[in-house]
């Protein structure tokens, strides 16, 4: 019996030591309240005494919090559905705040991102969410940081991670980014012919001002086309070229009869 009683006061002690002494990490503090009140401060990082069953103590880690918000049916201004997912990135940095202003900071700021994420994206329409989404993501950001503020909650960043579209939608804007590199390639193709007749006609003025350019011209193109082709080539000469080279041949003159 006497054995008993040293090993009950022992197996006591044991349970009231490991339940006042607690170490918590470098990224963990801990929210105290003495008798249901609220201690000053939170303690930590270390060795901390709670003095158990007066003094209880909730934990709250310090590290970022990187939650995913579930895919949103959304429909944006230009009434078009999608679904959108977002992850969501933030950290305590009150923790007595966020114990004792809101129930469950993490649902809560869930909850807070999903209903954000709907009301803001359903402000924009389709080419703003799928063009502009660093500027939404900024946005949300803000709103939910506003709301959080109170909760000792600092949101540092949110990130539109997907947008689903609808097949038909996603049809229609295929059909949409080919008639626009349709487009953009016609009108490359009549620019390049704009240039082309502007060199044109400036090479057709240099060789007006100078028959020789032409007769060149003509030669070199004769020389490219035995160079490449060994078949036998028919190509007409006009006799105009070949006076430059032979000299002006003088008209036969009418020999006049002798007077007798």
């Amino acid at each position: 019996m006497e054995y008993y009683g040293i090993f009950l006061v022992v197996a006591v002690a044991l349970f009231l030591f490991s339940r006042w002494v607690n170490i918590l990490n470098e990224y963990e503090r801990a929210v105290t309240f003495w008798l249901g009140r609220l201690s000053e401060h939170p303690k930590g990082p270390g060795l901390v005494l709670i003095f158990w069953p007066f003094e209880r103590m909730i934990k709250v880690p310090l590290r970022t919090v990187v939650h995913d918000i579930p895919p949103q049916d959304i429909i944006t201004r230009d009434n078009v559905s999608v679904k959108v997912s977002a992850v969501v990135y933030f950290r305590v940095v009150e923790p007595t705040r966020a114990i004792v202003e809101v129930e469950n900071y993490l649902y809560a700021t869930s909850q807070l991102a999903q209903t954000t994420l709907r009301s803001v994206l359903g402000q924009a329409d389709l080419d703003e969410l799928l063009s502009q989404r660093e500027k939404l993501n900024t946005r949300l950001q803000e709103i939910i940081d506003n709301h959080t503020d109170p909760w000792g909650i600092k949101v540092s960043m949110v990130e539109v991670k997907h947008v689903d579209l609808p097949q038909e939608m996603q049809r229609a804007m295929a059909r949409q980014a080919e008639a626009e590199r349709e487009k953009r390639g016609k009108i490359i193709h009549a620019a390049g012919e704009l240039e082309a007749s502007v060199k044109l006609g400036e090479a057709a003025d240099i060789i007006s001002r100078n028959p020789v350019t032409l007769q060149l011209r003509y030669l070199q193109t004769l020389t490219e086309i035995a160079s490449e082709k060994n078949s036998t080539i028919i190509f007409p000469l006009p006799i105009e070229m070949m006076k430059s080279f032979f000299g002006h041949t003088p008209e036969p003159r009418a020999v006049e009869p002798k007077s007798t």
